[in-house]
């Protein structure tokens, strides 16, 4: 029989068709193979409390008294929720209650858990005595590194079996929280097969004659999009199509009116919708910046998506973003925050048939790569190593 894996995460897609991201679904359809697979996540309005999502056992659980109520992690992140209504701070400590309570509940029934995040996973799993890794996704690392929550995120990664972080640079600010700990660097990945130029539609964005620039991400200050819409002016004859939506919306589409360039918003796109929109652009741009509070972007399954489409992609030297864009390669990496050098780089792609050609196939043999074949395979070894060993992974 097959060993029972429970996976914990704060970011899932909520129904089938969500727009919310999902690799953690993703990733649980590839440990499938492996495991015996449930995936434990927060509730929503309208979102069930136990289904079978795309083959996978979902159970999600309730913090707070009115259903209504319970927005705190959808749709964005928790810290963005938060950011954008700040009343909703109260729901954390009820969110930390009741995922301990249901741990509590049905931890028993499971032989090991992967807690995704430090932050509110990952520490709350370091509540109980039973085998468990974790992973470092991006703001959990970096941010909320001071007082109670640094020394719980400190204990988290020190009784975990195993650590796992989804870039280089991220691995090694886990190292200098427990320097004594051994972190694997192993990304979230992609389902290479879901993606490809077949699925390019002639003039989708009605664009006749023009490139098409495409952004898709959350509306949100480490995304760097304001840098992107300013970069605009610098470029010709190409239309900007941004895929997505948060707090920033309002703000970027003011800033969007007032360039000489067509700039779509279409709001946010189901995964299905995405892959023709990534195979009927030109270059994917991802111009992500280090926000205010530390934040960065963790690995960029969005380059993944598109390099999987045969796209080149322009993008920020941003937290592990460097891992994947190798500049001049599969695409190019420029400074954060710097519009004029995103569109120098935009524009040579569009400009040069043998840049962009030599580019794009290397973009789909990197994609190839983060294949869930081979992402779910390094995480099955290192569990079953955690399972045998019942110690640290070396």
């Amino acid at each position: 029989m097959k060993k029972r894996l429970l996976i914990t995460a704060s970011t899932f897609p909520r129904w089938e068709g969500d727009t919310e991201p999902r690799f953690i679904l993703d990733y649980a359809k590839s440990m499938q193979k492996y495991y015996d697979v449930t995936v434990l996540a927060p509730s929503a309005p309208k979102a069930k409390e136990k289904e079978i999502l795309e083959g996978v056992k979902v159970i999600r659980y309730r913090y707070f008294f009115f259903r209504k109520m319970e927005t705190l992690c959808y749709p964005g992140a928790i810290v963005p929720r938060i950011k954008e209504k700040k009343i909703r701070v109260i729901l954390v400590p009820f969110l930390l209650i009741s995922l301990w309570l249901k741990l509590l509940k049905i931890r028993k029934n499971y032989d090991v858990i992967h807690a995704h995040w430090l932050i509110p996973q990952g520490i709350i799993q370091s509540l109980f005595n039973m085998p468990y890794i974790v992973t470092g996704h991006g703001g959990d690392v970096t941010s909320l590194n001071f007082g109670i929550i640094k020394l719980l995120k400190k204990r988290c990664v020190k009784r975990a079996g195993a650590v796992t972080a989804v870039s280089v640079p991220f691995a090694n600010a886990i190292k200098e929280l427990v320097p004594e700990q051994n972190v694997a660097v192993i990304s979230m990945g992609c389902n290479v097969s879901e993606f490809g130029c077949e699925y390019a539609q002639k003039n989708f964005f009605d664009q006749e004659d023009k490139k098409v620039v495409l952004f898709v991400g959350r509306l949100a200050e480490k995304k760097g999009v304001s840098f992107l819409i300013s970069s605009m002016q610098y470029i010709d004859n190409a239309v900007l199509v941004i895929v997505g939506k948060g707090p920033l919306e309002e703000k970027l589409k003011k800033q969007a009116s007032e360039m000489k360039n067509e700039i779509q918003f279409l709001g946010p796109k189901t995964h299905l919708e995405l892959r023709s929109i990534y195979a009927s652009a030109d270059v994917v741009a991802v111009p992500s910046i280090t926000a205010k509070d530390g934040d960065k972007e963790g690995f960029g399954l969005v380059i993944l998506e598109a390099m999987a489409s045969g796209k080149p992609v322009v993008a920020s030297r941003s937290g592990g973003i460097v891992d994947i864009v190798r500049d001049g390669e599969n695409g190019f990496l420029v400074k954060e925050k710097d519009s004029k050098q995103l569109a120098e780089k935009i524009n040579l792609l569009l400009s040069n048939k043998d840049i962009y050609d030599k580019c794009a196939r290397n973009a789909l043999m990197t994609a190839k790569q983060y294949d869930y074949e081979i992402i779910a395979e390094q995480y099955a070894d290192l569990i079953n190593n955690v399972l045998q060993k019942g110690k640290k992974y070396v």
